[in-house]
């Protein structure tokens, strides 16, 4: 038995929609006798009349509007499988899975990203924060698309983007005396009691490694993962100490004040990708928005020098 083509349904959807030979034609753009070829031929592979002839016209039978119906749906799901490929075609579809360092994650990113959302709105997105190791751990695992971690990345072969840096700042409680001053030195930090990030870490390695040539003796009495915590801590009126700017905007209304430090201690990170694929061109279009993004930000803190 000869099979129904796809050609033969669309003749029948396009006859059911126009009511008309003529106007089914014009809607699949061909001639009026390919249309009632296509239709006689149908009918004969189903065994069943679908339209009846009235005056000059056709019109659908029972058998026709029942068939109708099912043809529909099929239709229906074919649309949607267009427009889904449109949707990626316009990378706008499907999950993005983030991972990024707290740095990022306790603010800056997740705004970044719900504006990049609100552009794309049948794209959903999975963001988590979490340490640098961990991202680079989820990102070789492929549990995410995209991560951002401080660098240098513990893995070479990772697949990176590095973005642009930031320039660590001085963060103080409100109201210490040294606020007062328009930067920060090291020797500022003679004496004063500094919560710093845990040993071990880059950033921890780089902000020592300048006191420890300027001479100068900090009193080190609480060291942390996270910068959140440190910035929380100097709120509180414990001590001071070196922060990367993300955070240390976050603060800015918490009882923390920031103010630039010299030398510049850039704080640099990168966006990461799976090795096992190439980049997804959405999760390349986020980490376009955040390298953007961070150079206007970079040109405002210039600016405000």
């Amino acid at each position: 038995m000869a099979r129904i083509n796809s050609r033969q349904v669309e003749a029948f959807r396009a006859m059911m929609l126009t009511g008309s030979v003529t106007e089914a034609a014009k809607l699949m753009a061909v001639t009026q006798p390919a249309v009632s070829r296509l239709l006689r031929d149908l009918q004969a592979l189903l065994k069943m009349e679908l339209f009846e002839r009235r005056g000059t016209g056709l019109v659908p039978s029972a058998a026709a509007t029942a068939l109708y119906m099912e043809v529909e749906r099929s239709f229906v799901g074919l649309d949607r499988i267009a427009a889904a490929a449109e949707e990626i075609r316009g990378r706008r579809t499907g999950t993005l899975r983030i991972a990024a360092l707290p740095a990022l994650a306790n603010g800056y990113l997740p705004r970044l990203a719900g504006r990049f959302l609100q552009e794309r709105p049948n794209l959903n997105l999975a963001f988590f924060g979490v340490i640098s190791p961990i991202v680079i751990d989820w990102v070789l695992n492929a549990q995410c698309d995209v991560g951002f971690a401080e660098v240098p990345i513990a893995h070479a072969g990772l697949p990176s983007i590095k973005l642009p840096a930031l320039a660590r700042v001085a963060v103080l409680p409100s109201g210490h005396r040294l606020a007062a001053k328009t930067s920060l030195v090291p020797r500022d930090f003679e004496g004063e009691t500094f919560i710093s990030l845990s040993a071990g870490s880059t950033s921890r390695h780089l902000i020592d490694q300048v006191f420890h040539r300027a001479d100068v003796q900090r009193v080190l009495r609480v060291e942390t993962t996270l910068s959140e915590i440190m910035c929380g801590m100097v709120s509180s009126g414990l001590g001071i100490s070196l922060s990367d700017p993300f955070t240390a905007r976050e603060f800015e209304n918490r009882g923390v004040v920031s103010r630039p430090f010299l030398p510049h201690i850039d704080f640099e990170f990168a966006a990461v990708f799976p090795p096992q694929r190439s980049p997804s061109p959405v999760a390349l279009d986020l980490v376009e928005a955040v390298r953007d993004a961070l150079e206007q930000l970079a040109r405002d803190d210039g600016a405000a020098a």
